[in-house]
């Protein structure tokens, strides 16, 4: 026997908090409970690398809903409360402080976690992950006094905190395993301006590189590369990607792979619980194809799609997945896809201009575009995306043509 009950349980952080708006604004007599295990109020975490992490920006300025926005609005906040059970047959879920919920309807927005390294000297003091507030603050306090500092890993994550640093003083060098900064999700052709940009500003880029060690007296002083390449440091920032956090909904039965398994809606293998962000890994109708995207817009999207599938309309989810990431003030990045793969890149405008749009191409037609100082072009790449029509000679050419209106094509 439960506790109480409660129409609509959220477990989460930001796409919970999103789905919460999203539910009051259709809803307002239905009781919602939002357990979110850190101890903040639920917040956006792209400004941990970058404005947040260099002292620019208050915790409260990355906030999804202002703290009293919860009461207001009649949404009952657990902050640094963890769900420990979900009862999916039942409709119960217990917390951690073993008070034991009932629900209605329940979206599962656990969000991933980071991947630690598992190499000698990972337990060295000075070696920092990036996830959470706590991180970014530790992170600028240990490097406060500072010289050099090493990032592992030339992904979003990598380049952005060696931006962030380099703005800061630091003399920062990129450890990783790609030839090519950013070039995992890229490509090496695009990959290649960052990366040159990167080094263009004072960062050093050891691409190519397997870390093997970590070495220190207590504290971090080197790190060792698999080819013997030593590069001396006092401290380290570790991008070594994150991994979808499913154990809630594994130990509840709910079908995981590479995620919480959803269908196009966003609704998991039991009828009436969703999950979104992060974690949720759906049926894309827009990419014939299972995907799970990790970036701020998606878990913005596919909350607050969640909540109208809790309240009945159980429309698939079918908006073309879109990501940004910013280079300190060096550049701003836009990116919509993800391609699974692409035959070439159509490039629009100038590289050397500093604005530009690379068309990711696969059998004629448009698998992704991203875009530097041109956001325009990514809403027509976005549209081709979502329509799945071919370029067709004509398109391609009025793609390879600055001046060309990119309306008329498909």
């Amino acid at each position: 026997m439960s506790d109480r009950r409660v129409d609509h349980l959220l477990i989460g952080g930001f796409a919970a908090a999103r789905c919460a708006a999203e539910l009051r604004k259709h809803d307002s007599g239905a009781s919602v409970l939002l357990v979110a295990r850190e101890s903040e109020p639920p917040y956006e975490r792209p400004p941990l690398s970058k404005e947040y992490l260099r002292g620019e920006a208050e915790r409260s300025d990355a906030y999804v809903n202002d703290p009293g926005w919860y009461e207001d609005n009649d949404v009952e906040l657990l902050t640094g409360t963890s769900a420990v059970a979900l009862d999916a047959g039942a409709r119960t879920v217990k917390l951690q402080s073993g008070e034991e919920v009932g629900f209605g309807k329940a979206l599962l927005a656990t969000g991933a976690m980071v991947n630690i390294l598992r190499v000698d000297g990972a337990q060295l003091e000075g070696i920092h992950y990036l996830r959470a507030f706590g991180n970014a603050d530790s992170i600028r306090h240990d490097v406060a006094d500072a010289e050099r500092v090493v990032i592992v890993g030339g992904s979003y994550i990598g380049a952005e905190v060696a931006a962030s640093l380099t703005e800061m003083g630091k003399e920062c060098t990129i450890l990783t395993m790609e030839e090519v900064a950013l070039s995992g999700g890229f490509g090496e052709e695009v990959g290649r301006h960052f990366h040159e940009l990167l080094e263009s500003k004072g960062v050093t880029i050891r691409g190519g590189e397997t870390l093997a060690a970590f070495e220190g007296d207590e504290r971090v002083e080197r790190v060792l590369a698999e080819s013997g390449l030593e590069i001396e440091c006092e401290a380290v920032v570790v991008g070594a990607g994150v991994r979808p956090d499913t154990m809630l909904a594994g130990r509840a039965g709910l079908e995981v792979d590479d995620g919480i398994v959803c269908d196009a809606a966003l609704e998991t293998s039991v009828e009436g619980i969703f999950a979104a962000g992060d974690c949720c890994n759906y049926e894309s109708r827009v990419h014939g194809r299972r995907i799970r995207v990790e970036h701020w817009d998606v878990a913005f999207n596919q909350g607050a799609h969640a909540a109208r599938g809790m309240l009945g309309d159980k429309q698939p989810y079918e908006v073309v997945p879109y990501f940004f990431s910013d280079l300190s003030d060096w550049a701003s990045l836009e990116y919509v896809g993800p391609a699974e793969r692409w035959d070439e890149v159509l490039w629009r405008g100038g590289r050397e201009s500093g604005e530009f749009s690379a068309w990711y191409v696969a059998d004629d037609r448009v698998a992704a575009a991203l875009s530097v100082g041109r956001s325009d072009d990514l809403q027509h790449a976005r549209r081709l995306i979502a329509s799945g029509a071919a370029l067709g000679a004509e398109g391609r050419a009025a793609v390879a043509d600055l001046d060309a209106d990119l309306d008329p094509i498909a």
